[in-house]
């Protein structure tokens, strides 16, 4: 079971749904969530700063691509750079409502990005990726 994974997801059903299910699976103990790529980071620059010693933070990040302000390839972009390098053991989970081929070629070129799933989460998907990180 993993401590702590964030959702970053702009429809705050599919945040919903997503706890649900992470929670009925017992696949993480808490679940945060940010409503874009710019809130996720501003999540991130807090805990560089924070007193609390050991910091905790996600073993495991769910990323939608589409959404306003600041979308998921440009939070990747903004956070596989220097400033985040104590963040970029967490993998990431790339969950969008379409598989482009495009976008499928464009996440092999982030190292942090451990898969690219069909929206929404489910039990069957949690299984998978229980398997694939070995818990």
């Amino acid at each position: 079971m993993l401590e702590q994974i964030l959702c970053i997801d702009d429809d705050p059903i599919t945040l919903m749904l997503s706890k649900k299910v992470i929670a009925r699976s017992g696949f993480s103990d808490e679940i945060i969530t940010a409503q874009n790529g710019e809130e996720a980071l501003s999540y991130f620059n807090t805990l560089k700063y924070s007193k609390e010693q050991p910091v905790k933070k996600p073993q495991l990040i769910f990323l939608d691509l589409n959404m306003p302000v600041m979308g998921g390839w440009e939070f990747l972009d903004h956070f596989t750079l220097s400033d985040y390098d104590e963040f970029n053991s967490i993998n990431v989970i790339v969950l969008s409502s379409t598989i482009n081929p495009e976008d499928l070629a464009k996440a092999k070129k982030y190292p942090i990005i451990l898969d690219f799933l069909s929206k929404p989460i489910t039990l069957q998907m949690i299984e998978y990726l229980k398997n694939k990180i070995e818990l």
